[in-house]
């Protein structure tokens, strides 16, 4: 069975700038579901739960392409261990939004998250998320945690799951002079850079293609003071 990971450098979601992702995303749920009508389950804690991100991404998922979306509260609880997993059990798709990568990490250790996304993962489920639910599969993220909590104005490295090996760095249009600053000070190997409206895709852990809505997508690699793009 294979394992897909879908991971989107950025975009707007609300209005629809991520659309033609969201398409290869739907499909592939379908896929996933056989004859019964698919579900996407979307986990919006980076965001704190946020239930208007959540009806974006309904109003996506269940409007446009028909598939029955679900919601995994976490933050406030809300919601049992057990009814999440529920949900889990019950999804062809999960979504993980973006926002506060640090917070979103930490809370799904807490609750058990964690094991369910890794199990849920190697069942062939369908895996996607955008900025901070896209980084934190990779072994290390390029992340704003320390902007978002006042205590720099720069980005940062932060370990990610490591689910796959390597680097991510979303929003790559909006943050490319910090991150090339960033890649030679830490010395950094190599790199996936993706903008926003772009997706970067995983199967078996390995990079298979990019999926763009407009953005574009890049392997950025250190050779020795050099630095070298590749798009891809």
């Amino acid at each position: 069975m294979e394992k897909t990971i879908i991971a989107i450098g950025g975009g707007e979601i609300r209005n629809k700038t991520t659309l033609e992702i969201d398409r290869y995303i739907a499909n592939l749920a379908k896929i996933h579901a056989g004859e019964k009508r698919a579900t996407a389950l979307f986990l919006g804690t980076a965001s704190h739960d946020s239930m208007p991100y959540f009806n974006s991404f309904r109003k996506t998922y269940t409007s446009v392409f028909d598939i029955k979306a679900e919601v995994g509260l976490i933050v406030y609880g809300e919601m049992d261990k057990q009814k999440i997993q529920e949900k889990f059990d019950k999804a062809d798709c999960i979504y993980i939004g973006g926002g506060d990568t640090l917070f979103m990490l930490e809370k799904w250790q807490e609750f058990g998250i964690t094991d369910m996304l890794i199990n849920a993962y190697n069942q062939g489920k369908i895996i996607c998320g955008l900025s901070a639910g896209a980084i934190c599969w990779f072994k290390d993220m390029y992340t704003d945690y320390e902007i978002m909590r006042g205590q720099s104005a720069d980005y940062v490295l932060k370990k990610g799951l490591g689910v796959l090996d390597g680097c991510m760095c979303p929003h790559f249009n909006q943050r490319e002079k910090d991150f090339l600053t960033a890649f030679k000070e830490n010395k950094i190997q190599s790199c996936y850079c993706v903008e926003n409206d772009c997706a970067i895709e995983f199967i078996d852990g390995k990079f298979t293609k990019s999926i763009s809505s407009g953005g574009k997508a890049y392997l950025i690699k250190a050779d020795g003071d050099q630095i070298l793009r590749q798009e891809i």
